[in-house]
C-alpha cells in the first residue's frame, strides 16, 4: 500500500494538480481538535460532552444533552447481557477519571459511525484516556 501511494505521488510530481491531491489527502487523514466538557458517560467507550467550538459556540447536539462520542480504537465490555459486571467496571472507574472534567478532543474528519456517534480520542492533561482505558485492562484495543 505505501509503494503504491509513492508511486501515485511520483506520478502526479509529474502534473501541477499534485498539490491539490496532497491538500485532499491531508484533509482526510487529519485529526480535528476540541476542547470539551464531560458531562456523562453511558459505558466504558461512550460519553456524552459539550464542546467548545472557540468564539463562544457551543455544540451540545441534537437533544441539548451533548454530543454522544464513541472512543476510537477499543472496546469496552458491555453493561447489559453477561459481561454486565466488567462492563459496569469499565464505565464506573471511567466516570471517576473523567466525569465533569474538561479534556480534548481529537475527532476523525469530524465524521459519525454506524450508530451516529462521533468517533473520537479523548485527552486529559496530555493524557489518552483510550489508551489508559486499554493500559489498565477495561478496554480491548479494536480496530473497525
Amino acid at each position: 500500500m505505501i509503494l503504491s501511494l509513492i508511486m501515485t505521488m511520483m506520478k502526479l510530481l509529474e502534473k501541477e494538480c499534485f498539490f491539490n491531491y496532497l491538500l485532499i489527502f491531508i484533509h482526510k487523514t487529519i485529526m480535528y481538535e476540541y476542547t470539551a466538557n464531560i458531562i456523562s458517560i453511558y459505558d466504558g467507550d461512550t460519553v456524552r460532552a459539550i464542546i467548545d467550538l472557540g468564539f463562544g459556540v457551543q455544540l451540545r447536539g441534537e437533544d441539548g444533552n451533548g454530543v454522544i462520542l464513541r472512543l476510537s480504537g477499543l472496546n469496552t465490555p458491555e453493561i447489559r447481557g453477561d459481561e454486565r459486571e466488567k462492563g459496569l467496571i469499565s464505565r464506573d472507574k471511567l466516570r471517576e477519571r473523567i466525569l465533569g472534567e474538561d479534556v480534548i478532543l481529537k475527532t476523525f474528519k469530524d465524521e459519525t459511525g454506524k450508530y451516529g456517534r462521533y468517533i473520537a480520542e479523548i485527552y486529559l492533561q496530555d493524557e489518552s484516556i483510550n489508551e489508559w482505558l486499554i493500559k489498565e485492562g477495561l478496554a480491548e484495543r479494536r480496530k473497525y
